[in-house]
């Protein structure tokens, strides 16, 4: 027995990101924002299985208040064409919050559906509005103070927001910013003057978004985009008192860029596999005894942060096997392949794979999956030609060599 060639084919190598950068663009009466995030497997965590941000952030999150943010899980972006301005003064004590200065946001988690470019396949992200503030400038009189003794009652957000650390003023302007639970409602303050000017010259505004996981999201890049309403009763919706005069609309678009990595490693002289019996062939030689049967286990490193499949192409076939061929004879035998992956890797119902048989039809190998990123963990291919084929090869005083190409496939285009 000598060798059976293995040549390994990795069908499609990924690496699985997915990209999410803010940029603004203005289209006709709305401001657009573009959000990117990326997906990578790393080795150094192989169980951190999520999105990167690649957004770039406003000076709210980007650098005023970045580790509240990552607690929260909250991008923040700025937009200059979304303004504000009083239809008519604000009076003092006003009875309806709808009179004065108010923000209501789209805080509940909405879907958007996501396609990839090139299939076609759909997956969902979820997003919302989590924290909403920015700039506003104010008459004189009343100036800064016209809410309070001090400018500084706008640091403390009313219920149902939630106060941050950020907040800076000047005579007659405040930036500010408030963070906005789940499905809250109106956040507002009651001016105790009568204000004749307010204007909202810009806003901030941060989203928390829900992606699918991406392990289960084959490699590729997905689009899609969320609009929202700005105006009194809108998604953004400031009250009845303060009506925008800049963009009316607000558009999220979304790129995830998916890139995964499939990788086999297969040990040096890995391609060439020689079958022998239990304890070699010299029970065969020095006794007589036939061996029961000829076998190899072949270890490979294996790298997958993707679903993939596997099957076989054969020099030689008997049925749904490859086969090794003796030329002089001109008999064949069917070896029968199967395959142990790495731990992490599982079967399509989420059992391990241990010796799972290799079929030329590929069936019962159609899907394996990563519950994590699985870093250069072992595998192993098991080949073994059973007793009754051995049965068959070795006679008496008859030299005879069997060989035969077997091509194992590792293929990640999983449907």
């Amino acid at each position: 027995m000598n060798a059976i060639d293995i040549t390994k084919r990795v069908l499609k190598r990924i690496l699985l990101g997915c990209l999410l950068s803010v940029s603004v663009i203005h289209t006709a009466n709305a401001a657009v924002h573009e959000v990117t995030a990326v997906f990578k497997p790393d080795p150094a965590n192989p169980m951190k299985n999520k999105f990167k941000n690649t957004t770039a952030q406003s000076p709210i999150c980007g650098a005023h208040m970045p580790a509240r943010c990552e607690a929260l899980n909250i991008i923040s972006l700025r937009s200059h064409a979304i303004r504000f301005e009083n239809l008519k003064p604000i009076a003092a004590n006003h009875e309806s919050v709808r009179e004065g200065v108010m923000y209501k946001v789209p805080s509940e988690w909405r879907d958007v559906e996501i396609m990839e470019v090139s299939s076609g396949k759909l997956e969902t992200v979820q997003v919302r509005i989590a924290g909403i503030g920015g700039g506003w400038v104010i008459s004189r009189p009343p100036g800064e103070h016209a809410f309070g003794s001090s400018y500084s009652v706008w640091g403390t957000a009313p219920p149902p927001c939630l106060s941050s650390s950020y907040l800076a003023s000047g005579p007659g302007f405040l930036t500010f910013f408030w963070i906005v639970p789940e499905g809250a409602g109106i956040c507002s303050r009651t001016t105790l003057f009568d204000i004749p000017i307010f204007n909202q010259t810009s806003i901030d505004y941060a989203y928390e978004m829900k992606t699918p996981n991406p392990l289960d999201m084959p490699t590729g890049t997905y689009t899609g985009s969320i609009r929202y309403s700005i105006g009194p009763g809108m998604d953004f919706d400031f009250g009845d008192t303060m009506v925008p005069v800049g963009d009316s609309e607000l558009v999220l678009n979304f790129t995830l860029d998916v890139q995964h990595a499939l990788k086999v490693e297969i040990p040096p002289g890995g391609d060439q596999v020689e079958l022998l019996p239990q304890g070699g062939w010299q029970a065969w030689l020095n006794q007589g005894r036939k061996p029961t049967r000829l076998f190899r286990d072949q270890t490979f490193n294996l790298s997958s942060s993707s679903r993939f499949k596997m099957n076989l192409e054969c020099q030689y076939a008997i049925g749904n096997n490859c086969a090794l061929w003796e030329a002089n004879a001109g008999h064949e035998v069917p070896v029968e392949m199967s395959v142990t992956l790495p731990g992490g890797l599982t079967d399509a119902v989420g059992n391990p794979v241990n010796r799972r048989p290799l079929r030329r039809d590929g069936v019962g190998t159609e899907l394996f999956q990563p519950a994590f990123y699985v870093e250069r963990k072992p595998g192993t291919l098991h080949f073994e030609v059973a007793r009754d084929a051995v049965e068959e090869m070795i006679k008496p005083n008859t030299p005879r060599r069997y060989r035969g190409n077997v091509t194992v496939i590792w293929d990640s285009e999983v449907n």
